[in-house]
């Protein structure tokens, strides 16, 4: 199985977009954009479905797995806790985790159906309501070559009601919301279904995933992250970060300026509103100096610079200044067939943020050679489009 350090740091990015949205900056229970809650992934009753509410998801990815590989699944999504203090309403949430381990021969012969249920309960100001659901997994070995296998998981909710639930309050609180899956297997690695190898892309491209989207969420590729958030494959938190905004896609330090901004009363009414926002205010209260400086900024890589750089083997004495004569050929561009063959100096020598080489040059018999090397402006070839000229 994956390692216990890959599969925290899944569980980590999976645990932001589970909260992704579950309470926007201000904070407050009266702010006009917390009035609407809950967007992504839910997956309400099916009398509900009236409201336009879907009750159920599929995730289909490929596996390329060894006899015996072991799977292990996380169905993961937030319950509902509606809070009544008799002066507001105000729904809550709480992390809800329904597990299974199965071998994929197992699951091939005999898929496997997991029951969800959690009950109606009662507590002070505190409610939820009765939930039922089902999860049901299953690996389809292909035919053809290669030994993959399709699999499959298919997540139901399966709430009775003796009549159509006609408002999308009491949905939301029978409902699974921000379903996701968190699948590691032992014994092989899945393929992304983002960029798939050619010779299992039409494997991949007869999967089908509805309102999830996997990504390959470890190193090695034996762990999947589905949510309803569509991400690329093996998403990051940024390290700078020192705790969930409920909102991943935000800049921190903005985000955490704006909020230590609140007035004392606008943090009071917070604080108030859910504990997770009061988690949030004492976080950016009493936030250190030097957190605030790791918020500023972040370089996440640096690449040598080949400008810099001595003579390569592939292209001796293309260094900056050397003469070299231009032979145009990836590019469809109409202007490289009057380049060709024509003399240029090498003015500097880059590498961009993709790893790719490129030679910026000023044809010599420009008049205005002179005048684009003073503004930075150049002509740019890949290494193997010149050729140095003796």
């Amino acid at each position: 199985m994956a390692s216990a350090v890959t599969l925290d740091a899944a569980r980590n990015v999976a645990d932001a977009l589970l909260y992704e949205g579950y309470l926007l900056y201000p904070y407050r229970a009266s702010a006009q954009k917390n009035q609407l809650r809950w967007q992504f992934g839910v997956l309400a009753p099916p009398a509900a479905a009236e409201l336009g509410e879907d009750s159920d998801a599929r995730v289909e990815v490929i596996v390329d797995a060894h006899p015996g590989a072991e799977l292990s699944l996380e169905l993961r999504f937030l319950r509902l806790r509606t809070r009544d203090d008799g002066d507001a309403v105000w729904d809550e949430a709480e992390h809800r985790v329904v597990t299974l381990e199965a071998s994929l021969d197992e699951l091939a012969s005999f898929p496997r159906r997991v029951p969800m249920v959690a009950g109606r309960e009662g507590s002070g100001a505190y409610r939820t309501e009765t939930i039922l659901g089902a999860c049901l997994v299953a690996a389809d070995p292909l035919p053809g070559p290669h030994g993959i296998t399709r699999l499959t998981v298919h997540v139901t909710n399966e709430t009775p009601s003796p009549t159509p639930i006609t408002t999308r309050a009491a949905a939301l609180r029978r409902a699974l919301v921000s379903t996701q899956r968190l699948l590691a297997i032992e014994g092989g690695r899945f393929v992304s279904a983002i960029d798939p190898p050619e010779w299992v892309r039409p494997a991949v491209d007869r999967c089908r995933n509805e309102r999830l989207f996997p990504v390959l969420a470890a190193p090695n590729d034996d762990v999947v992250l589905a949510s309803p958030i569509i991400l690329y494959d093996h998403p990051e938190l940024a390290p700078e970060s020192p705790g969930n905004l409920f909102d991943a896609t935000e800049i921190d330090e903005i985000l955490s300026l704006r909020t230590l901004a609140l007035t004392d009363a606008e943090k009071a009414e917070a604080r108030a509103t859910d504990p997770r926002a009061a988690e949030i205010i004492d976080r950016v209260d009493d936030m250190p100096p030097e957190i605030w400086e790791r918020l500023h900024g972040a370089i996440r890589s640096l690449r040598p610079v080949w400008s810099d750089g001595p003579e390569t083997d592939d292209q001796p004495g293309l260094t900056i200044g050397a003469k070299v004569r231009l032979q145009p050929g990836r590019r469809a561009d109409a202007q490289d067939m009057f380049l060709a063959g024509r003399i240029a100096t090498v003015a500097r020598l880059e590498t961009d943020y993709d790893g790719h080489d490129h030679v910026a040059v000023t044809l010599d018999d420009d008049p205005a050679a002179d005048l684009q090397r003073s503004h930075g402006r150049y002509l740019y070839f890949a290494p193997d489009e010149v050729e140095v000229s003796g």
